[in-house]
């Protein structure tokens, strides 16, 4: 064996609302003696953009940076993509192969990192999500997971058997839908999550090479007759239009079938069989006629369409039986034979205009008969069609002009397909007539006001066929407005159709992802609805560029596309992959860093990128540097204010709400600093006083200067988010540093967060084995440093930092006297001492409280009932909003 070893392959993926996000990550170990190359080769779909790539080779790590194609592409890139000439939207071959290779030195291992996003489009009445799975090796530890998160409502969720065109079959008997080996599927009615987890003999009994083939998942959403579905998410909107249930409208249809001498065998036989399949089912109300071309051109029936019979449709089928293949292929001259031909019968019969008409044009070569030439071909076909009515394009084989075919599709308002020779043509062909073969709508346009909306993608449709999608997307110009208004109106077969309606913009709540269980932890982009704007935006450019002849149009797209792809990060024809080494910590030899911008793949990241169990030195030095203060929320909470110049702590204790989010540190306007903690319930014990206990069960850290990140820290897991996506397990110890925060976890333990190194807060992870029934897992939160935040600090905890308070003893007589610091021993058993905070008197109790997990007691004045009077305001000006509420509910602070 001379090739590394993968160790290591998995694929997370997150849909929202169709938008795909896929995560690609595979480890591959060297256990040579010498240096070996490791090829990383995956296939992913045409239609996608590939947003961001990661290699770390030993303790070196490289990032892909998406930069303008210059003129002649670099041929020493460390990772290069390399694809096929035409790659197609085609759902059976429309794929593009992405390879990195690297030299592993010797007993190392090299990790890739690779990450993609698509609009998944809506085929048959489905959408379909596909990852391809070819490590080309069996590997030890291989997972796809995919969250599906859709507000309308999934439905018909289906995963069937892997997909492997070179294997035809895949050793499954004939028929079998059931799912691959090891998959998991689990719904709710918007959330869905699908696993796969093969064992090695599981992969072994589907294939010994590794190449198991295409993982898919198919599923719809809820959909009313109506405007269809409009989310909206921070200025940007996208627009899905799918009806259902509309009456078919009739169709003319003329088919150009290639029987030149290529066509010989398994070709025209399956063209054959699929024919047969298609004329059964046209409908009553159809017309059609066939025309077959070589270096002739044979009409079936001259200059006219002819009505859907019995006698028609068996007529039809005997003359595609008698098709034989000869002679070569005159395309531009059945093009024009078969335009001729529907312009006449339009023409002449002053059909309804609520038909659809098409040309199916069917071909596996080349020009090579009559007019060759590419440019020619495609205008004397935008002549003959004159937007009259739409042209279907279908490749076979390999010797086919794709892009030729692709081209006069995309003027002329259809779709074009590719399929190999070696697939099951016949049941693909078939497939492609269904998409097309039940157009519901014609004349579809979708309208907003103009002075709400911009830069909106294409709104007029000349067809929806049923089992499609129309999508449109853009951007809000009005976000203060409360609504957008729309209005689709389109042709149907027994009407012309107007549908409005207003559609609440504010409804951030519903399509915010955050705090999605399960989505927490891909890239599930909070964006999504913007960057699906910019996929369908980028998308039309490169269409408009294609259709374009004029170069200095050409020339403003590609400008356009490739400023827009640099603006979202997508490699796309005009922008590309250079791989920039990272600049590494001097550390780096004892300890691996994880910058934050390598983009969280969920638990599988701890594996790849995780950082090295610290010497033993370090592990008690973090021990230690939890106890560098006292002030602290621990508990069910149980707060601790240490005043060191003063020589004493104050605590108190919040009675919270289950569910409340409760304000720590606010200092939002000074240095930029938040802190949040969310409650959560358990039943009090059956002896105290309480109705409930409450504990913090998530801690969130806002910091927004120099450029804004958050943290957000559950017992189990941290999501750290700095633009770009990050997620750590509490099981494991690491640490992560940017430019001006770091996180360090020490596993099972604790959470140090270092911001801008002035200020430090430790947050002790509380789990239990076995809970009682009072028990839940938690987290204390400690301020270590607050060096970095300002005087006007609120919040619980916050209000104190910059504060002194005073001790007074109580006389008999009304007047206070002042205690000396010498004093406060003497004070201790006196249960009436008075602080002075702020100018307020709070009486308070000497108490001893236990923090830190309780292996520290405390020495501290007790101030009752709910901490009255010693804090600002009462506990509901503490209660933020949401975990990221910034606010606070009390002016700037200012010292008394």
């Amino acid at each position: 064996e001379t090739r590394p070893r993968m160790s290591e392959f998995t694929v997370k993926s997150t849909i929202i609302s169709r938008y795909a996000f896929t995560t690609v990550s595979c480890t591959m170990v060297n256990s040579g003696s010498e240096a070996r190359e490791a090829v990383f080769e995956m296939q992913i779909p045409a239609a996608a953009f590939i947003s961001n790539f990661t290699m770390s080779i030993g303790n070196q790590t490289y990032y892909g940076e998406v930069t303008g194609k210059e003129k002649k592409p670099s041929s020493n890139d460390k990772a290069r993509e390399k694809k096929p000439p035409s790659p197609t939207d085609g759902r059976e071959n429309g794929y593009e192969t992405f390879k990195a290779s690297v030299f592993i030195p010797r007993k190392m291992q090299a990790r890739f990192l690779l990450h993609y996003e698509e609009l998944l489009q809506r085929r048959l009445g489905k959408y379909e999500y596909t990852v391809s799975i070819r490590p080309q090796q069996l590997v030890g530890r291989l997972r796809v997971e995919v969250n599906i998160l859709e507000n309308s409502g999934i439905v018909s969720l289906e995963v069937p058997p892997l997909r492997n065109s070179k294997q035809k079959g895949n050793g499954k008997v004939e028929g079998d839908v059931s799912p691959p080996p090891s998959t998991v599927v689990g719904h709710t009615k918007t959330l869905a999550k699908v696993t796969f987890n093969p064992s090695v003999v599981e992969q072994t009994r589907i294939a010994r090479n590794g190449i198991l083939g295409d993982f898919i998942i198919r599923y719809d959403v809820n959909r009313e007759l109506s405007v269809g579905d409009v989310q909206i998410l921070n200025g940007y909107f996208v627009h899905y239009f799918a009806p259902t249930d509309l009456p078919p409208l009739p169709k003319n249809v003329v088919f150009v079938l290639d029987s030149s001498a290529s066509m010989v065998g398994t070709k025209l036989k399956q063209t054959k069989e699929a024919l047969f399949t298609i004329l059964q089912d046209l409908r009553p109300e159809d017309h059609f006629n066939i025309i077959g071309f070589s270096n002739r051109i044979k009409v079936w029936q001259q200059d006219r369409l002819v009505p859907v019979t019995p006698n028609n449709i068996r007529d039809a089928k005997k003359y595609i039986h008698n098709m034989s293949p000869t002679g070569g292929t005159n395309i531009n001259g059945a093009l024009q034979t078969g335009a001729k031909l529907l312009n006449d019968y339009i023409a002449q019969n002053d059909i309804d205009a609520r038909t659809v008409s098409l040309i199916i044009f069917l071909t596996d070569g080349r020009p090579t008969v009559g007019e060759t030439q590419s440019s020619k071909i495609l205008s004397n076909t935008k002549d003959a069609i004159r937007d009259k009515f739409c042209l279907f394009t279908i490749g076979i084989g390999n010797d086919v002009d794709q892009k030729l075919l692709e081209r006069m599709a995309l003027e002329n308002c259809g779709m074009t397909r590719h399929f190999q020779e070696d697939e099951d043509a016949a049941s693909h062909l078939k497939g492609f007539y269904d998409e097309i073969g039940t157009p519901l709508l014609s004349d579809i346009r979708v309208d907003y006001p103009e002075d709400n909306v911009e830069q909106v993608t294409q709104n007029f449709f000349p067809n929806y066929f049923n089992g499609s999608e129309i999508i449109i997307a853009g951007k809000l110009i009005n976000r203060t407005s409360d609504s957008l208004h729309v209005e689709v109106t389109a042709s149907n077969s027994k009407k012309y159709i107007l549908l409005k309606t207003d559609v609440a913009i504010d409804l951030p709540s519903r399509n915010d992802i955050r705090g999605v269980p399960g989505l927490e932890d891909g890239k599930g982009d909070k964006n999504y609805i913007e960057r699906a704007w910019s996929y369908l935006t980028i998308k039309e450019l490169l269409n408009s560029r294609l259709k374009s002849d004029d170069n200095q149009e050409k020339d403003y797209l590609m400008e356009k596309a490739k400023s827009m792809a640099l603006a979202y990060n997508f490699v796309t024809p005009f922008t590309v992959l250079k791989m920039r080494e990272a600049g590494l910590h001097s550390e780096a030899s004892q300890e691996e860093f994880i910058s934050p911008s390598t983009d969280g793949i969920g638990e599988k990241l701890q594996s790849l990128q995780g950082h090295k169990a610290p010497p033993g030195i370090r592990r008690q030095q973090e021990k230690q540097r939890i106890k560098i203060s006292k002030t602290s929320a621990d508990g069910d909470p149980h707060f601790v204010i240490d005043f060191p110049s003063s020589k004493f702590s104050v605590c108190f204790n919040i009675d919270g709400e289950p569910g409340d989010i409760l304000r720590l540190v606010s200092d939002h306007k000074e240095s930029g600093v938040t802190v949040n903690g969310q409650l959560i319930g358990a039943p009090a014990p059956r002896t105290g006083h309480k109705k409930h206990r409450t504990y913090f069960s998530t801690i969130t850290i806002l910091s927004n200067k120099p450029e804004r990140s958050y943290l957000e820290i559950t017992p189990k897991r941290i999501i750290l988010d700095d633009g770009e996506r990050l997620l750590l397990s509490c099981d494991r110890s690491a640490v992560v540093r940017s430019s001006s925060l770091e996180v360090s976890v020490s596993a099972n333990s604790n959470v140090t967060v270092t911001i801008r190194d002035t200020i430090s807060f430790v947050i002790l992870i509380h789990r239990y084995k076995k809970p009682a029934r009072y028990q839940r897992d938690h987290l204390g939160f400690y301020i270590s440093n607050s060096k970095g935040l300002s005087s006007d600090s609120h919040g619980l905890l916050g209000q104190f930092l910059n504060h002194e308070v005073k001790l007074l003893q109580e006389s008999l007589s009304p007047s206070h006297q002042q205690v000396g610091q010498n004093q406060t021993e003497a004070l201790k058993p006196n249960p009436t001492n008075t602080l002075k905070v702020k100018g307020r008197l709070v009486p308070v109790v000497w108490k001893q409280r236990r923090i830190y997990n309780g292996q520290q007691e405390v020495d501290c004045w007790f101030a009752k009932n709910n901490a009255d009077k010693l804090i600002d305001g009462s506990y509901k000006d503490y209660v933020a909003s949401h975990p990221f509420d910034t606010g606070t509910s009390f002016g700037t602070m200012n010292s008394p």
